[in-house]
């Protein structure tokens, strides 16, 4: 069961296509007690760990939406920094059909093969992967090449342990505090105190949504559903809505859209056209639809 302490989004790059001065491509950072995840990896991704809270060292898990250059070009860089740094764990690289192919392509150009494991698995639509704190679950997304978006799940998380109640009923503070929040019997003086006398109910995992590129679909919407925060894509003004559809992807209107139907907390909307150097009007147009959205800066982060 989970700890509960907070999870740290880190927007390490909100922009689409190539770089621009205000935003760099495509890159998620979540962390998770000690553990980092990466959701894509754009051109200049390592730079932007270097400029943030987040060690890259720490990073243990990969996941690619699609293979699209602004979303996977930061790949040998920050392999080859880890490698440098003398990095022995494993490093796991998950995503969509040709992953395997492709990664292994552009992260062992020139000379480099690392010093350290680097796991490759391609992932199916629906697959879901288990972990000791959370579980991933894919969703097919909608784009023009092979894409999926991910929700993170957080398992359920201890109830609150009331500190106050515990004392008041003889608990000492101290190695039973722990024991009874575990879940476990303690004894003291003779009597046995239950982890119900002191602990809340357990409390609802957090869970958070991540697309990549993508055009409004329902498996998003439905993947999404109930999320306490969902990431879209939103590379286009309302204006360009054709031209949004014809290549695939979202208008900053359309992702607001997603999220009202999927009724998620937060909305955040990343991969921004280069055409756009403000966010503003953009943001706009978003809140017009769905109050709670947000186009977040490069190297921001949020507590959920």
């Amino acid at each position: 069961m989970g700890t509960g302490s907070p999870i740290k989004l880190v927007f390490l790059g909100t922009g689409g296509s190539y770089p621009i001065p205000e935003r760099n491509v495509s890159s998620l950072g979540l962390k998770i007690e000690g553990e980092v995840i990466l959701f894509d990896c754009g051109e200049g991704t390592q730079r932007q760990l270097m400029s943030s809270s987040l060690s890259f060292m720490k990073i243990d898990k990969i996941f690619l939406t699609h293979l699209h250059g602004d979303h996977i070009l930061g790949l040998p860089g920050l392999l080859q920094s880890m490698n440098m740094n003398d990095r022995e764990k494993k490093i796991e690289i998950f995503g969509p059909r040709d992953t395997t192919r492709i990664v292994k392509d552009i992260v062992l150009k020139g000379y480099f093969r690392p010093g350290f494991p680097v796991h490759i698995t391609e992932l199916n639509p629906k697959a879901r992967l288990d972990f000791e704190d959370y579980s991933i679950r894919v969703i097919e997304a909608n784009h023009n090449v092979p894409t999926l978006a991910y929700s993170f799940e957080e398992r359920d998380r201890r109830g609150r342990f009331d500190r106050q109640k515990a004392l008041d009923i003889g608990v000492p503070e101290g190695p039973l505090f722990s024991r009874l929040h575990k879940g476990e019997k303690v004894e003291v003086d003779g009597k046995v105190i239950t982890p119900e006398e002191i602990v809340g109910p357990p409390r609802r995992g957090k869970k958070i949504v991540y697309t990549g590129d993508t055009k409004p679909c329902k498996e998003i919407i439905e993947g999404a559903f109930d999320a306490d925060v969902l990431i879209h894509e939103g590379t286009l003004d309302s204006e360009r809505c054709e031209a949004a559809l014809s290549h695939d992807h979202s208008t900053v209107e359309m992702a607001a859209e997603v999220a009202k139907k999927a009724e998620v907390d937060k909305l955040f909307i990343t991969h921004l056209s280069p055409r756009f150097r403000k966010k503003g009007e953009l943001e706009d147009e978003a809140r017009d639809i769905f109050e709670n959205s947000e186009i977040p800066e490069d190297l921001s982060e949020y507590e959920i």
